[in-house]
């Protein structure tokens, strides 16, 4: 459903953030919440915080990212995976944004509340991973 994401485009996107003058901390964060949004199984989710924890950043940081997709990166991320804590749409999103996130949730077999909650959550979890030491400001 969803095509794999080009690891050349994003190192451009790097490359062209660094010349504009943007933080290249937050181009590699940015980079990074892309590739681990991308591996979510179908049908599966996790949440901003447990990116956050593996990626050793705030949850804000992965929001954030995540609401500023181009729209050829919503068409082809899997965006719709990641959800707020306690496994719920979070309500801070727009209206639109969430009837669009929980239709594709629901079309990937996982049942939500009228509240926004993922029924059977622990069933449907995705697990990203123990928190990495990184420091996002040096170079790799």
């Amino acid at each position: 459903m969803f095509p794999a994401i080009d690891n050349t485009r994003v190192l451009r996107m790097l490359a062209l953030m660094a010349a504009r003058g943007k933080s290249v901390a937050f181009a590699r964060i940015r980079a990074e919440v892309v590739r681990l949004v991308a591996l979510i199984p179908e049908g599966r989710f996790t949440t901003y915080g447990s990116i956050a924890v593996h990626m050793n950043v705030i949850a804000r940081h992965v929001a954030t990212v995540l609401s500023r997709l181009t729209p050829e990166e919503s068409a082809t991320l899997p965006w719709h995976r990641v959800v707020a804590a306690n496994a719920r749409i979070s309500p801070n999103m727009p209206a639109e944004s969430s009837r669009k996130q929980r239709r594709l949730l629901k079309a990937e077999g996982l049942r939500i509340d009228k509240e926004g909650y993922i029924q059977d959550a622990d069933a449907h979890f995705h697990n990203m991973g123990v928190r990495r030491n990184i420091r996002w400001s040096e170079e790799p």
